[in-house]
């Protein structure tokens, strides 16, 4: 996929890539990228948009896992290995904002869900992080999938319910605006897999999530030309969903 198709894709937002020196000195958060395969295909622009924003980010997810939800037997062992590496990066990185995007394994009842929810804003709380959770894309629900489809589905709803009770301390931020809520529909903007986003997909990801971050913590996010076209188009993850 060529890079102007990326920026084609993500064009057409607020900005002008400008910011005083001053809005850069208050802003230079460090941001802790956390969540499964789609996040990682989300990683690479949003690194770009950061970094040319005057941030700073560590990608943290992981391919098969990432979830926090300690639902079932499989979701409880994926969640121990999400706070082992978050113990690590927490130490190494110290961000200043913790960045997680519901997994496609969060697995788990509503109760499940809250509870594990909580424990990571205490997780982030006791760090000196802010906490925020950001909703999923819609995905194809495939045969793998299919029996927690009800916990892909509360999940969202879970972690809004986390958030209005934190006092402020957990931000929910739902990306339907963004991808809407149709698994096959064109404004998903999933790859040929049904599941993961190809560059365009995620630099429009890149450019909505920056956005919420810079009204959040007081910055002024890059226009997209400032990021768009960098080398990032070319990252390996996405040769295997077949992006043009």
């Amino acid at each position: 996929m060529s890079a102007g198709a990326a920026l084609a894709g993500c064009n057409g937002g607020s900005g002008d890539g400008t910011s005083s020196s001053a809005q850069q000195q208050k802003a230079g958060k460090k941001v802790l990228w956390v969540g499964d395969s789609i996040a990682g295909t989300e990683a690479p622009p949003l690194e770009a948009a950061l970094k040319a924003s005057g941030q700073r980010f560590k990608d943290a997810s992981s391919d098969g896992g990432g979830t926090v939800v300690e639902g079932n037997k499989m979701a409880a062992d994926l969640a121990q290995t999400t706070y082992k590496d978050l113990k690590k990066n927490l130490a190494s990185f110290r961000p200043d904002v913790i960045a997680y995007q519901i997994t496609s394994y969060d697995w788990g009842t509503p109760a499940q869900q809250r509870a594990s929810y909580e424990k990571l804003a205490k997780t982030a709380q006791e760090a000196g992080a802010e906490l925020d959770i950001v909703s999923a894309p819609p995905f194809k629900i495939d045969d793998f999938y299919k029996k927690y489809e009800g916990a892909i589905t509360s999940a969202p709803k879970a972690a809004s319910e986390v958030a209005a009770k934190s006092g402020g301390k957990v931000h929910f931020l739902d990306a339907t605006p963004l991808w809407g809520t149709e698994r096959a529909g064109k404004q998903a903007q999933r790859s040929q897999d049904g599941i993961h986003s190809c560059q365009q997909g995620s630099a429009a990801f890149a450019k909505w999530f920056t956005e919420q971050l810079g009204k959040q913590d007081g910055f002024t996010p890059a226009a997209p030309e400032k990021w768009a076209k960098g080398s990032w188009t070319g990252d390996k993850r996405y040769a295997p969903f077949k992006c043009s």
